[in-house]
């Protein structure tokens, strides 16, 4: 048959990551799977799992607890229908989500390219549908990485969380509008946390007249807006390419491929949105009526997000866990880059849920998977993941203060075993292997305190001596190809990449190394360790496919910003190196929000401080707020501005012109993995002939 590539896209969107999901039919050898009918295919250029692959997956399976299926009996619980179409369109007109890619994980048997735990949460993931908590609430899930809930309020319906994208939260909508929600319209939004896949499906719901007119509040966490923003986007850049492996973009969803993100299945590919919120939770416990809904919120800060809330509702016993519990261990260091999270501050505010509220909760319902009813099975999860957090930051600690590093602690530090055994503290999000080394790095940083690896030389530096005093690059690969066939893929690894970092147009190399990360790939349980080795093993054949680059914050986010924020921006985009001795000084006022900024350059750094006005500045701007929205977004020029009268100018405008001189478009396609530029001509066809986007989600 004829090789076949259909590359999805999408248009940028906020937040950003850059995405392209892969709906590839590929030829090449069938997986052999133990489910007959259960059959994939290998992208050509890769390989099947070999024997010590299937033996690991074999003693996998035959050492975890598939006896107990508490969870997949809660997942089907309440279920009311499926949407009719098995695809969600996206508004540019591509396909935002196809259930009919997993149809693959349909049945019951094993893959010998997939985790047998893998597979599990990825079935338990395809619950495509319109699902009943308790009466009174509901949940959408499987149209999105997240769910989207609906609450019962005395006009109307109050919902929890967004979503990621405008499509699958009115497709979302649209489902629950047609079997339960009785015509009445959105009263209240809820956001839980920061992360852009609980927000940025809110265009599909709600309008601009809905909150112009006070119909619909939006509630929020304190510090939303300032941590929504600094976490997506001022290392935006740098977390879209990142995205490339921790959530597989460019990998075919298939048994050998992309399986599930273990929180739900693949970020959309569609549009997203940010209204900002009209209301802040600032306390750290505060009750409040929402639409006739008692609900209790519970401030939580600096645990799975900078800024999120669980919330009681009294009257209804139920326990909104935000994405602080859900059924996997989750990322204390996330892949895709952020600020490293407090585990035992997690577990202290899971603790203070479980003490405050588990007491008498009947149902506890989050942000992703599926509820947990039942007191008794409340408290065991609470409990139970409690102090999951709590020891890893305990025992990681407790090895690092008897000399144990950070490139040591994933091979000392273990679950325990009593949690191991819990389904819901597996690591389908966060592994236990990448989130210890988060704890070290939290509390000493990456110095492991041997002073070679101070200030060590960049790996393509040392690389040569090393393939020199190996051999060459000959005597490494005949090394690398016996390890590989002993199934030392790791050791092989080692080898390898100090050699492809010393001769990056070296194919052999390259090849081999792609072959070793892909059988590691293939023998993880976390998806984000999976999908980061076959992403590796999919550049170092294919390349870096290259086109049209996106931005990494896309209108509706960049509107949403204070002007500090966008200034703290435009500092990171500048380049100190073409500042030189240049120095300015500008005073920036928009008068329909009466902010006034004194912004400087000096010292190649760009710095801003709100509330005051410098009378020595080079430049006095004033443009309303809403007309330098415009500039922000791209739409408009300060030139433009100022030919037509909406900014004025006092002092020298020229300076303008210096200053975006100095600032970069930041190109999502930098190289990871040396040697990867030089294979682009080896693609096919190049998958990003238009823009392509999409939000950076956990």
């Amino acid at each position: 048959m004829t090789t076949r590539r259909e590359f999805i896209r999408s248009i940028p969107v906020a937040g950003a990551a850059f995405a392209v999901a892969g709906s590839l039919s590929l030829e090449g050898s069938p997986v052999r799977a133990e489910q007959a009918g259960l059959v994939g295919h290998f992208h050509p250029k890769g390989k099947a799992p070999s024997a010590h692959t299937i033996r690991v997956l074999k003693e996998a399976k035959a050492t975890l607890p598939f006896e107990d299926t508490r969870d997949l009996e809660e997942q089907a619980r309440g279920m009311i229908a499926e949407p009719r179409a098995r695809q969600i369109m996206a508004d540019a007109g591509n396909v935002a989500f196809d259930r009919a890619e997993y149809d693959f994980l349909d049945g019951t048997g094993e893959f010998d390219s997939i985790h047998p735990s893998m597979t599990r949460i990825a079935r338990l993931n395809n619950n495509y549908g319109l699902y009943e908590v308790i009466h009174g609430i509901y949940q959408v899930r499987g149209l999105d990485l997240a769910d989207m809930t609906f609450v019962r309020g005395a006009s109307g319906w109050i919902v929890f969380d967004t979503l990621t994208t405008t499509e699958t939260a009115r497709a979302a909508w649209d489902l629950f509008q047609e079997h339960v929600g009785e015509g009445l319209p959105v009263t209240a939004v809820i956001y839980s946390h920061t992360h852009a896949d609980h927000w940025g499906g809110v265009r599909g719901i709600v309008s601009d007249e809905d909150i112009a007119s006070g119909r619909v509040e939006i509630i929020a966490p304190g510090s939303f807006m300032q941590f929504t923003i600094s976490e997506n986007v001022y290392a935006g850049n740098a977390m879209n390419r990142r995205l490339f492996y921790q959530y597989g973009l460019l990998l075919p969803v298939a048994p050998h491929g992309f399986v599930t993100q273990g929180l739900g299945h693949r970020v959309p590919l569609g549009v997203n949105g940010l209204v900002a919120p009209t209301r802040f939770v600032t306390e750290p416990i505060e009750e409040v009526e929402v639409d006739g809904v008692r609900m209790i919120f519970q401030n939580t800060p600096n645990t799975e997000a900078p800024r999120e809330m669980n919330t009681y509702l009294p009257d209804l016993k139920a326990l909104w866990m935000a994405e602080n519990v859900t059924a996997t261990l989750h990322n204390i260091y996330t892949l895709r880059g952020a600020p490293v999270r407090d585990p035992l501050n997690w577990s202290r505010y899971i603790n203070e849920a479980l003490y405050r509220f588990g007491i008498e909760a009947e149902v506890m319902f989050q942000s992703h998977h599926w509820p947990r009813w039942g007191n008794e099975r409340i408290r065991e999860v609470l409990r139970d993941q409690r102090d999951l957090y709590a020891n890893m930051n305990n025992q990681v600690l407790h090895y690092a203060n008897q000399g144990v590093t950070i490139n040591q602690i994933h091979n000392v530090y273990r679950v325990p075993e009593s949690l191991q055994y819990k389904w819901h503290c597996r690591g389908y999000h966060g592994s236990p292997e990448h989130n210890a080394r988060g704890v070290i790095q939290r509390y000493l940083g990456f110095w492991d305190c041997n002073p070679a690896t101070l200030i060590p030389l960049s790996p393509s530096d040392t690389a040569p001596l090393y393939v020199e005093m190996m051999g060459g690059p000959n005597a490494i690969l005949d090394k690398a190809r016996d390890l590989h066939d002993s199934g030392d893929y790791q050791l092989a690894t080692e080898i390898l990449n100090k050699l492809v970092q010393a001769e990056p147009a070296n194919g052999a190399a390259k090849d081999a190394l792609a072959d070793a990360f892909e059988q590691i790939g293939y023998q993880q349980e976390n998806p984000g360790l999976r999908n980061s080795f076959l992403a590796g093993a999919y550049e170092l054949r294919s390349g870096i496919p290259q086109g049209t680059a996106v931005s990494s914050a896309g209108p509706d986010v960049i509107r949403a910003m204070s002007t500090e924020l966008f200034l703290n921006f435009l500092a990171i985009r500048m380049d100190s190196r073409r500042a030189g001795s240049l120095a300015m000084k500008i005073n920036l006022v928009t008068p329909d929000t009466a902010e006034t900024f004194v912004v400087e350059l000096s010292n190649a750094t760009l710095t801003n401080i709100q509330g005051y006005r410098a009378d020595d500045a080079d430049l006095t701007l004033t443009v309303n707020r809403a007309d330098l929205e415009t500039v922000m977004t791209g739409e408009a020029s300060f030139e433009a501005l100022l030919a037509n009268g909406r900014a004025t100018a006092e002092g020298d405008p020229g300076v303008l012109g210096q200053l975006a001189g100095l600032m970069v478009e930041f190109d999502p396609r930098f190289e990871i993995l040396p040697g990867t530029q030089l294979r682009t001509e080896l693609a096919s066809h190049d998958p990003f002939e238009g823009d392509v986007g999409a939000m950076i989600p956990e």
